[in-house]
């Protein structure tokens, strides 16, 4: 069996969608002929645990844990208990009014000393300094337990200069496994970040790209971009949904349930959405009666407002953070889902994680976004839903309308388009064969 090491900051017992994406290709790639061999730091700093996906690992894998120097712990301390720990949970935050953190404009002096730090001294992001330690130790590791293949996957895109000099100096061949967008990610223009530093960083991305042996990019847009950006080959492969998952008996309940899971940001606040709803609440009774928004996950205070003025405050059901399966629940007991993108023109090309989920309820998706973005292809491909832009107050009515007159006809509004190309199975497939493309003969 052949063997790949994934060099990856997020790993359980957090429950993001990073995690779940190597936690998935770890469960399958033995049956693909490949052993994976996870290197992870033993003391990472998560916004949220979830210990279910634990039981996702298979005991075949090999997990080295290594420690970590996390400057987000003296972020902590400089802000108060209850700080977000995260680059992206900045915009992703731990509790009400500390979802969108960083790109929100009420700053204290010390959040915009502590953003202007980050944004200047730790290029590319805080996780730099576990760089030189890992290479260090995973030469010396390599020596021993030879590997085909290293891929690194990031955000924190840190992991991939780990892979670029392991890489450089052993030859062993490396996939970087971009989740996100490096300096096309949405969040970068809000840090004061000098014209140096962003030369820097633009440098450090454009090294990547050309010194590896494939790039793998998540979504379609980003490939797309990433090709146009170099000569070295970029493959993709989605996120996905684990069949196994969505096994539960589940009963919808009475009532029509707008479900949205995971994080809800200011930024994503679909403002012209809660309106709509509001206005049908006010003029059907029998609707605003039996309408349920059930959030599941870290809210935005900004998004509570926005309901609580569409006068939809008493039909808010309001869940907090959940793990992974019980968030699975709730998808497969809503009568629609509601996913509502980041209103930033550069999140156009990114396909957010908990859409193959939520593929995978075969439940209604309205998406709020750009209507030519990547997750406007996926919903129109595998007709599972429709895309509204923020403002398409028609689009949106339309949806709930439609879904509201099969509920009052005593039915839960279902879809079921083919969706078998994203199942975790298949595109751990595509993976192996990726890794066996870029692996030497043996």
């Amino acid at each position: 069996m052949k063997r790949v090491l994934v060099v990856t900051y997020y790993w359980p017992p957090s429950g993001g969608s990073g995690v779940q994406r190597w936690v998935k290709f770890a469960k399958y790639l033995p049956a693909e002929g490949w052993q994976p061999v996870i290197y992870t730091p033993e003391n990472p700093e998560y916004s949220a645990i979830d210990h279910t996906l634990e039981a996702e690992i298979p005991h075949s894998a090999e997990i080295i844990r290594r420690p970590i120097l996390e400057p987000y712990g003296i972020y902590r301390r400089l802000m108060g208990k209850g700080a977000s720990t995260d680059m992206k949970t900045l915009t992703a935050g731990a509790s009400k009014g500390e979802v969108t953190e960083i790109s929100s404009g009420r700053k204290t002096f010390k959040q915009r000393l502590s953003l202007w730090i980050r944004g200047n001294l730790f290029v590319p992001d805080p996780r730099v300094g576990w760089v030189r330690p890992s290479v260090r130790f995973l030469k010396e590791y390599l020596k021993e337990h030879p590997v085909d293949v290293i891929v690194t996957t990031g955000p924190p895109h840190s992991m991939h200069l780990i892979g670029q000099r392991l890489h450089k100096e052993l030859g062993i061949p490396w996939i970087p496994d971009f989740r996100d967008p490096w300096t096309r990610m949405y969040y970068l223009k809000h840090l004061p970040m000098s014209a140096r530093t962003w030369k820097k960083l633009r440098a450090m991305e454009q090294s990547v790209l050309d010194e590896c042996s494939t790039v793998l990019a998540v979504t379609p847009l980003v490939q797309e971009e990433f090709q146009a950006q170099t000569s070295t080959p970029v493959a993709m492969i989605t996120n996905g949904y684990d069949g196994g998952d969505f096994e539960q008996a589940v009963e919808p309940d009475e009532h029509f349930n707008i479900v949205h899971t995971g994080l809800f940001a200011a930024d994503g606040n679909p403002l012209t959405f809660w309106k709509v709803l509001g206005a049908k609440a006010w003029a059907e009774p029998d609707f605003k009666a039996a309408l349920r928004l059930r959030l599941v996950g870290k809210v935005d205070r900004e998004v509570y407002d926005a309901i609580e003025e569409a006068g939809l405050k008493d039909n808010v059901v309001d869940l907090g953070y959940k793990d992974h399966l019980t968030a699975v629940r709730e998808q497969l007991a809503a009568t629609v889902l509601v996913l509502p993108l980041r209103n930033d023109p550069e999140y156009r090309p990114i396909l957010p994680g908990k859409l193959f989920e939520y593929l995978a309820s075969r439940r209604p998706i309205l998406g709020i976004g750009q209507e030519d973005g990547a997750m406007a292809r996926v919903l129109a491909d595998t007709g599972a839903g429709v895309t509204a832009d923020w403002d398409n107050r028609d689009a949106m009515r339309l949806f709930i309308d439609q879904a509201w007159e099969q509920f009052q006809q005593g039915g839960v509004p279902s879809v079921a388009g083919d969706i078998t190309r994203f199942s975790r199975r298949s595109i751990t497939h595509e993976l192996a064969v990726l890794l066996e493309r870029v692996s030497p003969e043996k």
